[in-house]
């Protein structure tokens, strides 16, 4: 259940089929004129308990969640008379295994441990995060071999799609899948090449999707929601706020080697109210290069677990757009995870490719800025930065 329906109310129960927030209008069916179309949804299970003892409510806490896996390895039903509702004896299965390519971290090929594995209709890397109007099947591969197995898979076409914890970017085997009624189609070893052009020199964060391994400040105290001060800090109210409140005048200063990604990177690049005014902010990155190589491309890697209305400005060293010091992105994102206390939406992911010439031996800064600022729940929620030397170096 998506916490948008949440995080604004009380105990609730809703069965809400299809929403727009955290991916934005991308994810919203569009139907052509004459075009057929229908997607089963369903059925909806509702559990009420109750102790008429009034003991620890964690007892019913703990039974709903034992019904709750009772029922999902019921399904696909059996009892459901629609035809639109396929049955077990009418889906296939798809197994395989996920294996991982980055020759700077190890020179064989690695399980993706943990990796999640779906099949959805066919399109580009990454495009199962937008589609909704074909059916999706997803799974969590083995956390030692990265073997997996999708089962009760509806006949039709398909592509594989996969991302891994703690690996960038997203993977997708180009043949098409054919799943057929009963089918049982084994994929063999499939290798996914991760994005990378030389050694990590830096990186901030975990390329995880989320922002969540970011700080999370404590919110204003008027807003203090007691779940989640501990776990899933970010959906508390009001943290865009919090930023202008820590960093009132001065920015964000990173530090590599001293600083933190849980201490120091704000989850989100958000706006700053002077007044009545709202301003873009802007972060430094500072790093220390002991050998530059000048005529060498280094990569600056930015992954975002969100974005909403954005659009980012890199300058290195303080260099000018015409020595190629300054390098910009379009505006993006329409996701509003920031407004709607999320840890991520929309994967966004921007390579800058940096001539060593801007660089030098010691002290180096890189600025970060979210340049849009006509709303304060414009910005972007940082996933992972990483900068990477030459290739070969």
């Amino acid at each position: 259940l998506k916490r948008d329906l949440t995080s604004h109310v009380g105990p609730t129960c809703m069965s809400v089929f299809h929403g727009s927030h955290y991916v934005g209008d991308d994810i919203v069916a569009r139907i052509g004129d004459g075009e057929q179309w229908k997607k089963v949804m369903g059925p909806v299970f509702v559990y009420l308990n109750s102790n008429s003892e009034k003991g620890d409510p964690r007892a019913l806490w703990e039974d709903a969640k034992a019904t709750a896996q009772a029922e999902a390895a019921k399904w696909p039903y059996s009892f459901p008379e629609s035809p639109d509702f396929h049955k077990a004896s009418e889906r296939g299965s798809v197994t395989g295994r996920l294996l991982v390519r980055d020759r700077y971290v190890s020179r064989d090929n690695m399980p993706a441990r943990a990796a999640y594995v779906g099949l959805a209709a066919p399109g580009q890397p990454g495009s199962w995060a937008t589609e909704s109007k074909g059916y999706q099947f997803w799974t969590t591969a083995s956390n030692t071999s990265g073997e997996f197995t999708i089962d009760n898979v509806r006949a039709g076409e398909y592509n594989l799609y996969a991302w891994v914890p703690g690996v960038l970017g997203d993977y997708m085997n180009t043949t098409r899948v054919t799943v057929t009624p009963g089918g049982a189609i084994n994929l063999g070893d499939l290798l996914y090449e991760a994005p990378r052009s030389g050694p990590t020199l830096w990186e901030i964060g975990v390329p995880d999707r989320s922002a969540a391994e970011m700080f999370v400040p404590d919110p204003d105290p008027k807003y203090l929601n007691k779940l989640f001060q501990n776990k899933d800090r970010y959906r508390q109210y009001g943290l865009w706020e919090r930023y202008a409140q820590l960093y009132p005048t001065d920015d964000l200063v990173y530090t590599v080697g001293e600083s933190h990604h849980s201490k120091d990177w704000y989850f989100a690049h958000v706006t700053r109210k002077v007044g009545d005014d709202i301003v873009p902010t802007t972060r430094q990155i500072r790093f220390r290069m002991g050998r530059v190589v000048p005529g060498g491309t280094y990569t600056l890697r930015v992954a975002l677990a969100a974005a909403h209305a954005a659009r980012l400005q890199v300058q290195v060293n303080g260099a000018t757009r015409r020595v190629g010091g300054v390098f910009g992105t379009p505006a993006f994102g329409d996701g509003n995870a920031i407004a709607r206390h999320g840890d991520h939406g929309t994967q966004w992911s921007f390579d800058f490719p940096i001539s060593g010439r801007l660089l030098r031996e010691g002290d180096n800064t890189i600025h970060i800025t979210q340049t849009r600022a006509n709303s304060i729940f414009l910005g972007v929620m940082y996933d992972y930065i990483r900068f990477e030397g030459p290739p070969g170096s």
